[in-house]
């Protein structure tokens, strides 16, 4: 359940550098979160790099870790897949695309023929890929599936390997018209190439003039396959403040400074529950939801995740965004560790108070 939050203003991008400027040369901390930096030292979330929590538009607390600096441009992995969602709720609102019904493969024709086709193949919809729920025979938590994303890196081109892969014969689609979840990297990339097309335009081109300019993000690193394509199914680099940037214009609904960058009910539609994922985790478009426990009780949270335990959480309820970002990659109970650093040492402070 959400409660509304009225923001009277947002901070502007020199206003946001200005407030984290101060809370750095003051140690980057307030006394009430102490723990964090307790925390980290003790090895609790070994490999943090950085830790922001905003309340409103004021930085509460702001500190870098293992040699990361403001400017450092940080590679949260999948975390990162959730603004290929905010591309395509742009290239809907420009009328690139119809809407997130459209099949996915009528703009990928340049690709076909595609091999293994099936009727479930053209079938694909924008949906599906936005919420894991395609036909698509790609799991990336299973070894042996070949959609695996570790099977895509290796190849020249990711949209041929992508756009080849078989179907599930055991595909269905329930009674709200998904399919069942499966984490699937493949599918958020061709979303990438699918807006591309669309748009008639590179995808980081787009990204940098519809969702970068309007947010002052001015410095990003993409990934690119071996030829040269853009990755969108994770690996974008950007500074802590400005994952912040993202997770703020959510909490206020898609605006940034009083304009709309992103369309407020797609914003909203992405932070809904759309699909059941991992335990105790669901997913709405490319965005992950839990509660997290706190001392006055629970707080939904949702957030953009990755590899190594990063977590971009936004609490729409507490107008609050946490950003944590960790180089943990591949280690067992990385991102539980992240979960009880914030709920431990940060939600206390934001929810009894």
């Amino acid at each position: 359940m959400r409660i509304a939050i009225i923001l009277s203003s947002l901070a502007s991008l020199a206003s946001l550098a200005s407030l984290a400027s101060l809370a750095v040369g003051c140690g980057g901390r307030a006394a009430r979160y102490d723990g964090i930096e307790r925390a980290i030292a003790r090895g609790d979330a070994p490999d943090t790099t950085s830790v922001l929590v905003m309340r409103g538009p004021e930085v509460a607390y702001e500190r870098y870790f293992a040699g990361a600096t403001p400017e450092t441009l940080h590679d949260t992995r999948s975390s990162t897949k959730s603004l290929t969602a905010l591309a395509v709720g742009v290239a809907v609102d420009r009328h690139a695309l119809p809407g997130i019904d459209a099949p996915a493969f009528g703009y990928l024709a340049d690709l076909a023929p595609f091999e293994h086709a099936d009727p479930a193949k053209p079938a694909i919809t924008v949906a599906d890929l936005l919420t894991m729920s395609s036909a698509l025979d790609c799991n990336d938590d299973d070894d042996a599936s070949p959609g695996n994303e570790e099977n895509m890196y290796p190849k020249p081109s990711w949209a041929r390997w992508a756009v080849d892969l078989p179907v599930r014969a055991d595909y269905q689609r329930d009674a709200s018209g998904r399919g069942p979840w499966h984490y699937c990297t493949a599918g958020v990339f061709l979303l990438g190439q699918i807006v591309q097309r669309a748009a008639h335009q590179p995808i980081d081109q787009f990204m940098a003039a519809q969702l970068f300019a309007p947010l002052g993000i001015t410095r990003w690193e993409f990934s690119k396959s071996p030829t040269g394509e853009i990755m969108t199914g994770g690996g974008l680099r950007l500074t802590t403040r400005d994952l912040a940037r993202v997770a703020r214009m959510m909490i206020a609904h898609g605006a940034w400074n009083g304009k709309q960058v992103v369309p407020a009910a797609f914003a909203d539609a992405a932070l809904t529950q759309h699909r059941d994922a991992m335990p105790e985790q669901h997913y709405g478009y490319l965005f992950w939801t839990r509660s997290y426990k706190t001392p006055c009780g629970t707080a939904t949270g949702w957030f953009m995740g990755g590899n190594g335990g990063n977590a971009i959480v936004m609490f729409r309820e507490l107008d609050a965004v946490v950003v944590v970002t960790r180089t943990h990659y591949n280690q067992r109970g990385m991102h539980q560790q992240t979960v009880k650093l914030i709920e431990d040492q940060i939600l206390p402070q934001l929810a009894c108070r």
